[in-house]
């Protein structure tokens, strides 16, 4: 049987022959494409999200595909399809992430963003794995990945929430805190999904040193060293080619994509995360280049990049859904989609921020808006790959991982807008003006309140 896209459905019908299911695939995919532009278009002023129709489309493939008899894609048998293209656009979006964050970032704004990945992200994992293991009845294997799947938010479907493109007036708190967030447990969600395996492949404690040492402290430590160094290097490269004239600034955002990959694929090579080296690569280059021009511009490359890669995996999602796999999960595993997104995380990060500058609303954008996404469905697909579960317990790990993702996307999608525009009255800068930093480096005193100093 031949695979194809579900999106691209009728692509394996002979062309030459005038078929009318390939008219009809054909048909569709501009369709798809003239929706995202539509989609796109005013997507600030509008009261809902363009991944809604992206997964909406995916959903009308699906039915299309039934009806036409054509083989769908399958999340499990053809995980590798989906794991190759959420990989890429993962990479995309944590570096297009790192290019936004500004050079100034204050004292407050840091420790929030070191709380939401040291204290929230293994909490809702603790607490996913908790219900997994009581009200789903999955081992306490399953249960660890499950949560360890679950836990990052998305850079790339949170983009319309957090900050914008470098230098402009979307800044400070909560979107950065949501935004670095969302960046940098992509690349942290790693190491659990790791001892994830090892609880269920292994069981014991024989193997926790190794993962401390090697998956841990290793991972992440040398990730760091990684994407710091080339990072500076992608800058230092790139403006030295600018200034002899071997590249052209019309041709900038195509670098963007280019060097996220080398730099994932550099730090993979050696055994270490590339999802945390990429989004270090990308502050990193953020304060080489402190001008903000070369920035805009890779930003830029990196958003419509991630738009595209946005709307296809969403597609897909969409297209794969099936009756059968939708009753995987089970009431149980359907009940944890409101709890994550509801219950769960808004009260950890109501509980981390209390004491701070962020006020009420400040707190429920930040707590409700940690979208389930692509990083979700990534990990999804390492765990089929990793054949660690029994194939039923797989089957039931990944449907409940893509229930999560598909109602994250329809309630943040339907609710981006409206909430955003109640919540985000408050606003706490997370970056101390350069005016200002000017002064305090001249000797004088900070400005007042809790998060004065960088």
């Amino acid at each position: 049987m031949s695979l194809t896209l579900p999106f691209l459905f009728a692509l394996s019908a002979p062309g030459l022959h005038g078929d009318a299911l390939y008219a009809a695939g054909m048909a569709f995919v501009g369709l798809v494409v003239l929706v995202g532009v539509v989609a796109l278009t005013r997507q600030g002023q509008r009261p809902y999200s363009a991944t809604v129709f992206y997964l909406l489309l995916g959903v009308l493939a699906s039915v299309g595909l039934h009806v036409a008899g054509v083989v769908q894609l399958d999340p499990l048998g053809d995980h590798v399809v989906f794991q190759r293209i959420t990989e890429v656009a993962l990479v995309v979006a944590v570096f297009g992430a790192g290019l936004s964050v500004e050079h100034r970032v204050r004292r407050y704004s840091r420790s929030l963003v070191v709380l939401l990945l040291v204290v929230v992200m293994p909490l809702t994992i603790l607490a996913i794995a908790a219900y997994g293991m009581v009200a789903m009845g999955l081992p306490v294997g399953a249960a660890v990945l499950l949560g360890a799947v679950l836990a990052p938010t998305d850079p790339v479907l949170a983009g319309d929430l957090g900050l914008g493109p470098p230098g402009s007036e979307l800044r400070g708190e909560p979107r950065f805190s949501l935004h670095t967030e969302a960046a940098a447990n992509d690349g942290l969600a790693s190491p659990f999904v790791l001892l994830g395996l090892f609880v269920a492949g292994r069981g014991g404690t024989g193997w926790l040193g190794r993962w401390v040492l090697l998956d841990l402290l290793y991972g992440v430590g040398v990730a760091l060293i990684v994407g710091i160094g080339l990072g500076f290097l992608a800058a230092e490269v790139t403006e030295r080619a600018r200034a002899r004239g071997l590249l052209s600034p019309g041709l900038d955002g195509f670098l963007a994509p280019a060097w996220a990959v080398i730099i994932y694929a550099a730090a993979q090579s050696i055994g270490t995360y590339g999802l945390l080296a990429v989004f270090l690569a990308g502050i990193t280059f953020t304060r080489r280049d402190r001008g903000h021009q070369l920035n805009e511009r890779f930003h830029h490359g990196s958003e419509l990049t991630g738009r595209l890669f946005e709307m296809a995996i969403l597609l897909l999602l969409g297209a794969s859904l099936t009756l059968s796999g939708l009753g995987q999960p089970g009431v149980s595993g359907w009940l944890l989609a409101p709890l994550v997104i509801v219950v769960l995380r808004p009260a950890l990060v109501w509980l981390v921020c209390l004491g701070g500058p962020l006020g009420s609303r400040g707190r429920l954008f930040l707590g409700f808006f940690g979208v389930r996404g692509v990083a979700a469905v990534y990990y999804a697909t390492v765990v089929v790959s990793s054949h660690q579960l029994s194939p039923a317990l797989t089957s039931r790990v990944v449907w409940t991982t893509l229930v999560c993702v598909s109602v994250s996307v329809l309630v943040h999608g339907v609710t981006a807008g409206p909430l955003s525009r109640h919540w985000l009255t408050e606003h706490v800068p997370a970056a101390r003006s350069p005016e200002r930093a000017g002064r305090a480096h001249r000797g004088a005193g900070p400005p007042p309140g809790p998060a004065a100093r960088a």
